[in-house]
């Protein structure tokens, strides 16, 4: 029988232990650094979500994730960025900078289901 001296092993094993822990954590920030860049693009995200695993849902930071992507770059006090939806026949659009100086517009975006 080999007799290895104790330290060399404790040595080795915190060798291997400190590569793995830094290839996990890269593979982590490259699956968190993924998920940002995918949250920029709700359609995507979704299709990407669909695929998570439940397990993945208590490791990751999701909600600070989303918030950290989703973030605009609107200060109170900016003028709102213009954009232009169809209306509710569809058939034409409307701009929101068609209201610019005209009363106050007020835009509600959500589900009520």
């Amino acid at each position: 029988m080999y007799n290895v001296p104790q330290g060399f092993t404790n040595q080795l094993f915190m060798r291997m232990f400190r590569k793995f822990a830094a290839g996990l954590a890269i593979v982590y920030l490259a699956l968190c650094a993924g998920l940002v860049g995918v949250m920029h693009h709700p359609v995507l995200f979704g299709e990407v979500m669909r695929h998570v695993p439940e397990p993945l849902m208590m490791v990751v930071p999701f909600r600070r994730l989303w918030f950290l992507a989703r973030a605009g770059k609107l200060k109170a006090g900016d003028p709102a960025p213009s954009f232009v939806l169809p209306t509710a026949d569809r058939q034409s659009s409307i701009s929101l900078a068609s209201f610019r100086g005209q009363r106050p517009v007020v835009l509600i975006f959500g589900s009520y289901t």
